[in-house]
């Protein structure tokens, strides 16, 4: 553990997560196409640790994982809330294999987040945005949380990225006004009233989730660009079952996360401002991979293979920044492979609180990472993932074990399983089962014990599988339409740019 702070001299923690943000998103990964100086900047202020990890490649569980520092299995929450599971999934007409296991809709009463650890400790605690882990009982303010400032049951901004909103916990503001810039402006207002005393403040964006919404100028803006760097041939390839994003170039996506990165912006030059910056521990993640296929097809997360919904690295792999100027090195990386379930556990030893111990917590302290030295528990360690749905991105039902450089996926349709060597083949295309048999079986026994230990839920055949309609249904799929209108030059969505429900074109 690092060296116990006194009450008075505990760091103030700013977590701030993104949804449905990937790893390729942002300009100090790679991205040619969207821009993001205050991230890169706060990625440049402290250690970036470039395999850090999501707890499941879609958001309530990632999210739940989070709060909790438990891996989903554990605290039940498998796929979004809201998603049909067992019969129901039926309804949607999928055609599927399985019907998906049943799942926690909400946080569980009893569930002790790191929110309210710290708030037993004397810790001021702010919420502003995204919620999604449970319905009106089970919301932030229920969890440790003094201030809530628009989280609640909806995992998507109702009404949209510009006022007027609809949200019970965050009143609209002007007719226009940017939901990601007010969401910066309340948790700035919120450090700057609280800056005599130890805060949490955490920041959870709606952005850059569907609906996809920006102003006009931004649209014209990366238009430009895109056409400057010149219009692909094919924007999708097929992979399985959906047709998957090869190229960044949607103008309104860009748009977009160039509003939620000047909101990153305004909060920092607030903690700046304030004097906060050498007390303050900034994190900033994502809680699953981009968008590359499924609802708005926006992003590409190339070279990693997939996105969001999907078992492949496209789908787990975030952004995983922690910054703390004058503690932790600026300009540090670390290659150890790092979950969601860590926050936890590392934001309560750089406090100096001590974990609850009725809180059964599955994550690691990062702190000996953050200085610098290696830590043989954290290095040698296997990380786990359990997603018993089926995705609207195309994931499929399945269990991955990573014992880097190897990862192993369990697939439940068929009961295969597939090995990647993630140094060699970071696109995971080249498939080592059937080479490395003794590895893998080895693996799926770690996996399948881990599995039994969690408690994990598990899918069921569906005996009115139809395997010619599912046929049928794929044949359908892969026509999809190519996003390609967003860049002509007369585009607008509607007559005053917000208020619309822009899934894809």
């Amino acid at each position: 553990m690092m060296e116990q702070p006194a009450m008075a001299e505990r760091p103030n923690i700013v977590f701030i997560l993104a949804d449905d943000f990937g790893w390729r998103d942002l300009a100090i990964e790679g991205s040619t196409y969207y821009e993001t100086p205050n991230l890169d900047r706060l990625a440049r202020m402290g250690m970036r640790f470039t395999r850090g990890y999501a707890t499941c490649q879609v958001c309530s569980p990632s999210r739940a994982s989070i709060l909790t520092g438990k891996v989903p299995p554990r605290h039940g929450i498998t796929d979004y809330i809201g998603a049909p599971s067992g019969t129901d999934w039926r309804r949607l007409g999928r055609c599927s294999k399985l019907l998906p296991a049943d799942y926690e809709h909400g946080l569980r009463a009893n569930e002790i987040t790191f929110a309210e650890a710290l708030r037993r400790s004397g810790y001021r605690t702010f919420y502003a945005g995204k919620w999604h882990c449970g319905e009106e009982g089970a919301w932030p303010e229920d969890f440790g949380f003094e201030i809530n400032k628009g989280g609640w049951s909806a995992g998507s901004p109702q009404g949209g990225y510009f006022s007027p909103w609809e949200n019970p916990r965050l009143p609209p503001g002007a007719p226009g006004e940017s939901l990601p810039l007010r969401l910066g402006r309340e948790t700035s207002d919120f450090i700057t009233a609280n800056k005599e005393e130890p805060f949490l403040a955490f920041l959870a964006f709606y952005s850059v989730h569907s609906p996809l919404e920006t102003t006009r100028e931004r649209w014209a803006k990366f238009r430009s660009k895109a056409v400057e760097q010149g219009v692909p041939d094919h924007r999708f390839k097929m992979d399985r079952n959906l047709p998957v994003r090869q190229v960044q170039d949607c103008p309104v996506y860009a748009g977009m996360i160039e509003a939620m990165d000047e909101a990153v912006g305004m909060v920092l030059d607030t903690l700046e401002a304030q004097g906060l910056l050498d007390n303050t521990i900034i994190c900033f993640t994502s809680d699953n991979g981009g968008v590359s296929s499924g609802d708005a097809y926006s992003s590409s997360m190339l070279p990693l293979r997939g996105g969001k919904g999907r078992q492949w690295e496209g789908g787990i792999r975030e952004p995983f920044y922690i910054a703390w100027p004058g503690r932790i090195a600026a300009g540090t990386t670390c290659e150890v492979p790092v979950s969601g379930i860590d926050f936890y556990p590392t934001f309560l030893d750089l406090a100096g609180v001590p974990l609850p111990p009725e809180q059964t917590v599955d994550g690691l302290s990062l702190a000996t990472l953050l200085r610098g030295q290696e830590d043989p528990e954290l290095a040698g360690r296997d990380l786990f993932w359990h997603y018993p749905h089926y995705g609207n991105q195309g994931g499929e039902p399945s269990s991955i074990i990573l014992r880097f450089p190897w990862k192993l996926i369990h697939y439940y349709e068929d009961g295969r399983d597939e090995l990647y060597h993630l140094a060699d083949d970071p696109g995971e295309q080249h498939d080592q089962a059937a080479v490395q048999t003794e590895l893998a079986v080895a693996l799926r026994a770690r996996l399948d014990q881990w599995l039994r230990d969690t408690g994990a839920r598990l899918p069921v055949p569906d005996p009115e599988y139809d395997p010619e309609k599912a046929a049928a249904r794929l044949r359908h799929i892969e026509q999809v339409q190519k996003h390609a209108r967003f860049l002509d030059p007369d585009w607008k969505p509607n007559a005053d740019w917000w208020g619309s429900l822009i899934v894809r074109d």
